[in-house]
């Protein structure tokens, strides 16, 4: 089970993350948007999606350059396992808390105001949850890497990521005797990938794709028609 957790699950997750975004968005463009909510209900609004995006940004990010970058470029550079373990503790831990807060916020104010939940499907409460439950998750992996400061826990995850990207097929293998919170901040991490293309967060996608590349006050329409429309046809 835990090869097919860690060894397999992980290669499922992100090919259905790559082709199922790319489906979406050919398929139902129309879909690809976060649905906002602002004019219902703006003031909890605003802190809470700063506070969760922020932190979830900073949290993204760190976990892509600290798990994906070779550990010989950290060799380089000077930086011990140690050094950077507290330094992930650390702003990990400020960047948790952010989201955290900024999360609980939105998930009370989409949960408890009748027209947010009225115009809320389940997966835009589903998947917010998730995430939730994820950073609860990675605030736990922090207690539990206060006991490994020297670093070397986190080289384990490293050469798991590494592993599965390079199909090194012991990659599984790396990470088989950590933590079960670890285990399970991973297969849920892994899960919400499974789910990405289906939800509201594909919109995160937009920024580098979308709204950097077209100019301001310009919207992409597209038509599902398989031939042009007839001057005398009404519109649909």
């Amino acid at each position: 089970m835990h090869e097919f957790l860690f060894g397999t699950y992980p290669y499922i997750a992100l090919s259905v993350l790559l082709v199922g975004s790319v489906a979406r968005y050919e398929r139902d463009p129309f879909t690809w948007k976060t649905s906002s909510s602002q004019l219902l209900r703006r003031k909890q609004l605003v802190l809470g999606s700063i506070l969760f995006h922020v932190g979830v940004l900073i949290i993204f990010l760190g976990h892509l350059v600290g798990l994906l970058t070779p550990i010989w470029v950290f060799d380089m550079l000077g930086i011990t396992h140690g050094a950077k373990q507290l330094l992930a503790v650390l702003a990990g831990g400020v960047a948790g808390v952010m989201a955290l807060v900024g999360g609980g916020m939105l998930f009370h104010r989409r949960w408890t105001d009748p027209r947010i939940r009225a115009t809320s499907s389940f997966w835009d409460i589903a998947i917010l949850a998730l995430l939730l439950v994820q950073l609860v998750l990675g605030m736990f992996t922090i207690v539990v890497s206060l006991g490994h400061l020297d670093g070397y826990e986190m080289v384990k995850f490293m050469a798991w990521a590494q592993g599965i990207f390079t199909f090194d097929g012991a990659a599984a293998s790396y990470i088989e005797d950590v933590a079960l919170v670890f285990k399970l901040h991973l297969f849920l991490g892994l899960t919400i990938f499974l789910i990405f293309p289906f939800t509201r967060l594909v919109h995160m996608l937009s920024v580098p794709f979308r709204y950097v590349t077209l100019r301001p006050g310009y919207q992409i329409v597209r038509s599902r028609r398989q031939a042009p429309r007839r001057g005398n046809e009404p519109a649909e």
